[in-house]
């Protein structure tokens, strides 16, 4: 899993060859911590497939920003470096990964 930052985002993000899935978290949040284990298992499951990225959004607070992140945990899906979808709050690991197969096809 990777951590993004203002610093390594275009490079890890935007021109990853394989889409990205963001994970837009704090250490505060209880509902971060309740999908955090979906989140790493998804990790493992498209491990070849899809980069799962994390942003701390307490020290990247100009990424989520960027992204209008105002709720968290907010999953956002970035295809060839463009938004494919956004999800705010928590979903269970089976709608996060039906929402990474709609966008490898």
């Amino acid at each position: 899993m990777t951590y993004l930052t203002a610093e390594n985002f275009e490079t890890e993000a935007l021109k990853s060859p394989l889409p990205v899935l963001i994970d837009f978290y704090a250490d505060w949040c209880g509902p971060c911590k309740m999908i955090a284990p979906a989140i790493e298992a998804l990790d493992t499951e498209y491990d070849d497939r899809v980069k799962v990225c994390k942003v701390n959004i307490d020290e990247q607070m100009a990424l989520a920003q960027m992204y209008g992140v105002t709720s968290i945990p907010t999953l956002i899906i970035l295809k060839d470096g463009q938004e494919a979808d956004k999800v705010i709050g928590f979903i269970p690991k089976e709608t996060i990964a039906a929402k990474l197969d709609a966008v490898l096809v």
